[in-house]
């Protein structure tokens, strides 16, 4: 750590933690990718490109981390200057929040991806003055890209899985919650734990559309360390992209949408509650992302309608991210049972992205000081995680943007939201394995 808590307390590292927001295959997968976050420039992005491009093993080019707000061209490769490092073989490069990528030529050919496609959900191929596309894809589009490369085959997938289970262990990680699992991770847990190399307890949410299918499997793989918790859902994109939905226009908003992309509304949250109810009945779980302070008010605003009327049974839900909190809902989480699942590491890697986009909302990213006064229980219904791969694992990230508000490089005065910090010992107590 660096620097002191604001009241001057310190406090200690929980001997058994719990990543409540990971992406356990993709994390095994992208430690075997092309890993740009640590790129200075458009001109290191493309160099290293280019090499990976040279390489015969590889039939794709696919890239991850990349962060072109840290950048002084603050840009993104064009399609032509994609093409000119990669030649003929396809590359797709993801930004680091997986919610848009770029694309050579080959790549979109491969995606069936044409300039001005709209690919749902939310999907947007961006287009240039006369048309033509820049490579530069959004939400369903950028999944679509990525999505077109060949899957790896079931060796493949147990080898990242084991892997991932063992990085995340070694950080001392005894629970992962894995958000958006798909059907063959069940499986490939309850292998590893008959083998007895099952590094982590997990729980899983399934995407909910996928709910039905995954509980179908339960009965082959769930055991007293591997659980399906949940459904999980998105109702908004993210900051960097400018598709996080806002109640205020973004400064320098992405053409077409001033206040981001909302995925879903009200009914369509609801409407995902009670497929979870349907599936796992009282006490099942809904996992909304939502980091726009539009969408964790109609995450919100939806968990109120069932509470109200709306809907029979128990369905606990959880925002995920929630990194845009407006004043008016704070409140509101203790007071409909919400868990709010934060990232605060996120802010390490958006503080670029906020003072250009949202500097009139700086005030109101992850106050999570209020959260906790207006009553949610740190370890219980406030807990913390990374979202890994999307950013590192590790816990001490997350402790310094909780205390510090601030990279570690950065002056005080560059802090966001200062009066939103916590001490070390309540930030650590996010990370603990209470009851929930």
């Amino acid at each position: 750590m660096h620097g002191g808590a604001p009241d001057g307390r310190r406090g200690g590292k929980p001997d058994r933690l719990r990543e409540a927001h990971a992406h356990i295959a993709a994390h095994g997968r992208s430690m075997e990718m092309l890993d740009l976050s640590g790129c200075r420039s458009l001109a290191e992005c493309l160099d290293a490109i280019a090499r990976a491009a040279s390489d015969g093993s590889r039939a794709w080019v696919l890239a991850h981390g990349l962060r072109i707000e840290s950048w002084p061209e603050a840009r993104w490769p064009s399609i032509r200057e994609l093409d000119g490092a990669t030649g003929a073989k396809p590359c797709v490069v993801m930004s680091f929040d997986h919610h848009s990528a770029c694309a050579n030529s080959a790549a979109m050919r491969a995606a069936k991806i044409r300039a001005g496609d709209r690919i749902e959900p939310g999907g947007v191929v961006c287009v240039d003055a006369a048309g033509e596309a820049t490579g530069v894809l959004l939400e369903g589009a950028a999944s679509r890209a990525w999505n077109a490369a060949p899957e790896p085959d079931g060796a493949a997938r147990v080898r990242h899985v084991a892997s991932s289970l063992r990085a995340l262990s070694a950080l001392g990680y005894a629970h992962v919650e894995d958000m958006l699992s798909p059907s063959w991770l069940g499986p490939i847990l309850h292998q590893l734990e008959r083998e007895g190399s099952l590094a982590c307890d997990v729980g899983l949410y399934a995407p909910v559309a996928a709910l039905a299918e995954v509980a179908g499997t339960r009965a082959g793989w769930e055991s007293s360390r591997l659980r399906l918790r949940g459904g999980k859902i998105f109702v908004d994109g993210t900051l960097n992209s400018r598709t996080a939905a806002m109640l205020t226009d973004y400064r320098d908003p992405a053409p077409g949408f001033p206040r981001g992309q909302a995925l879903m509304g009200v009914g369509d949250v609801v409407n995902a509650m009670r497929a979870v109810y349907g599936v796992l009945g009282d006490g099942g779980e809904l996992a909304a992302h939502a980091i726009g302070d539009a969408a964790v008010r109609t995450v919100l605003d939806a968990v109120e309608a069932w509470t109200s009327g709306g809907g029979r049974g128990v369905v606990r839900v959880r925002v995920e991210h929630a990194e845009v909190i407006d004043a008016a809902d704070v409140a509101r989480f203790a007071g409909l049972g919400v868990t709010a699942s934060l990232q605060p590491c996120h802010l390490l890697a958006d503080i670029e992205a906020l003072a250009r986009y949202l500097p009139h909302r700086l005030d109101r990213v992850l106050p999570i000081r209020e959260l906790i006064e207006s009553g949610l229980v740190p370890g219980r219904s406030l807990v913390f995680g990374s979202d890994v791969p999307i950013v590192r694992a590790e816990p001490e990230d997350s402790i310094l943007a909780a205390v510090e508000r601030r990279r570690a490089d950065m002056p005080g005065r560059a802090a966001i939201a200062r009066e939103q910090a916590i001490d070390e010992g309540t930030a650590w107590a996010c990370f603990g394995c209470g009851a929930r």
